[in-house]
């Protein structure tokens, strides 16, 4: 199932869904997409130890000290991650092919999906906080 524009990050068919957990939001998804949203999941809390997590904004969301720290979803034909770090040049510019608008993320579902690269944004988010 993919769902509806606008609300968690899904595409048709659920816009009367309201996700109370992240194991709710993530299982809503096709198996491969749930794959990925949980690698990516597992990597962020690699990166960000004692990290917290809910819903916000009917997607999921990393929190830190119990404030937002990172946001992602799943697309049909995307994942998103948001918002976007303030980062050296060097990850900047490993950035720019995916950034769509000024504070997103888009990583293509027909594409590898850079879970280093992520988890790298998250850690830069995180020493840009400290």
């Amino acid at each position: 199932m993919i769902a509806a524009s606008g609300d968690g990050g899904h595409d048709v068919g659920m816009a009367e869904v309201k996700f109370t957990s992240v194991d709710e939001y993530i299982g809503s998804f096709p198996a491969d997409v749930q794959e990925v949203l949980q690698e990516i999941r597992r990597r962020l809390h690699d990166v960000v130890p004692g990290a917290g997590e809910k819903i916000s904004y009917q997607i999921p969301t990393i929190t830190l000290d119990g404030k937002a720290l990172l946001y992602f979803s799943a697309w049909k034909e995307h994942i998103s991650v948001y918002p976007i770090p303030p980062v050296d040049d060097p990850l900047a510019a490993e950035l720019e092919q995916y950034q769509a608008g000024k504070g997103t993320l888009k990583f293509p579902l027909k594409q590898p999906i850079p879970y280093d690269l992520i988890a790298r944004v998250a850690q830069a988010f995180l020493d840009s906080r400290a």
